[in-house]
């Protein structure tokens, strides 16, 4: 395996070299002239790959099983090699004189400034500032007299109306994804309380072993996997927190299973249901609240977290994305797009501890 690892690693290797010398403004004529031609991609990567497959099959012995996996591996790297051949992008220069000679027919409109490269030391603006004097101090257009009260970011957006819509993004995250875990959770603790015994003891197994996965490092893969979009962001964070809502009611039903209002239900033929849900359920449901507000505080922070890392729902703004552009285009520290999102979480947070 290491053998072959090395093989296709050369193989891959070895044709990207080669592609780009033929493919450099500084390589011979002919050497360029060799590369456009039809056909050189697959025999160039042949061409290596069997060389190098030649080599490996000398070392790997007489096996057969060996020698199989050998021109394996050598048919793959070959395939991926002239797969990704790919022709050099053409220069402004090349443009015009391909345009002059009449190979193309180009069209020229005008094309909005790339934010990538935007002035990002000009659009920022700090809190409290009058958009008219700003535009004046620039020698641009006028454009009214509105007041940025939370300043903008760096590409220009207004502070104020990003953080709001982040807080209806955060708070709708925490909430559903709350009640996705508390569903999960309760329904699962009722069963382990209800039965105990075996069930109880194969449940709590499966609840041990979501306590036992990082949560964080879950929430990164599942983020970078999955369609990054609020919906899946409610579903993945419900669905890995609500080991402690199992607990607390399965505690609770432990406790309540023995009273004799819940054997009153049962000896009156009651459904499980109606026993678990209505009867028990009312009684024990206190300490599952109490762990509900906590853990809608920890979706918010999860939210705040992947935004910051990049990994938040794509296209809108949040507090996450906010606090990590403090810092992110300019290379200096933005006072406003740090205290603002980072207040808003740090209160929000507060409040539902």
């Amino acid at each position: 395996l290491l053998l072959v690892a090395l093989q296709a690693g050369f193989t891959v290797v070895i044709a990207g070299v080669v592609s780009s010398v033929t493919r450099d403004n500084d390589s011979p004529i002919w050497m360029r002239e060799l590369g456009r031609s039809d056909g050189f991609a697959w025999i160039a990567s042949a061409s290596i790959a069997g060389v190098l497959a030649l080599g490996a099959a000398l070392v790997a012995g007489r096996s057969t099983v060996r020698l199989a996996v050998v021109a394996l591996a050598a048919a793959v790297a070959c395939g991926a090699s002239a797969s990704r051949w790919s022709e050099r992008l053409v220069d402004f220069e090349s443009y015009d004189a391909q345009e002059a000679s009449g190979k193309y027919d180009i069209a020229y409109t005008l094309v909005p400034f790339s934010p990538a490269y935007g002035r990002s030391d000009i659009y920022t603006l700090p809190p409290l500032t009058r958009l008219g004097e700003a535009a004046e101090a620039m020698k641009d257009r006028p454009i009214g007299d509105r007041m940025v009260l939370l300043g903008t970011d760096a590409l220009g957006k207004d502070v104020l109306s990003q953080m709001l819509w982040a807080c209806r993004l955060s708070i709708s995250i925490g909430l559903v994804s709350t009640g996705i875990a508390l569903l999960i959770g309760v329904t699962i603790g009722a069963v382990m309380g209800f039965f105990g015994g075996w069930v109880d003891m194969l449940l709590f197994r499966v609840v041990e072993i979501f306590m036992a996965i990082p949560v964080l490092f879950l929430l990164i893969v599942a983020a970078a996997v999955l369609p990054r979009n609020t919906y899946v962001m409610m579903a993945i964070i419900g669905c890995v927190s609500w080991t402690g809502a199992a607990r607390f009611t399965r505690a609770e039903f432990l406790k309540l299973r023995r009273q004799d209002f819940v054997q009153g239900a049962q000896a009156a033929g009651l459904p499980l249901r109606s026993v678990l849900f209505r009867h028990m359920l009312p009684n024990g449901v206190t300490p599952v609240l109490v762990d509900a507000s906590f853990a809608v505080a920890a979706a918010i922070i999860a939210e705040a977290t992947l935004s910051y890392l990049g990994l938040g729902p794509d296209g809108q703004a949040s507090w996450g994305k906010l606090l990590s552009s403090a810092t992110g285009t300019t290379g200096t520290f933005v006072w406003w797009l740090a205290v603002f999102p980072g207040f808003a979480i740090f209160f929000v947070v507060t409040v539902f501890n």
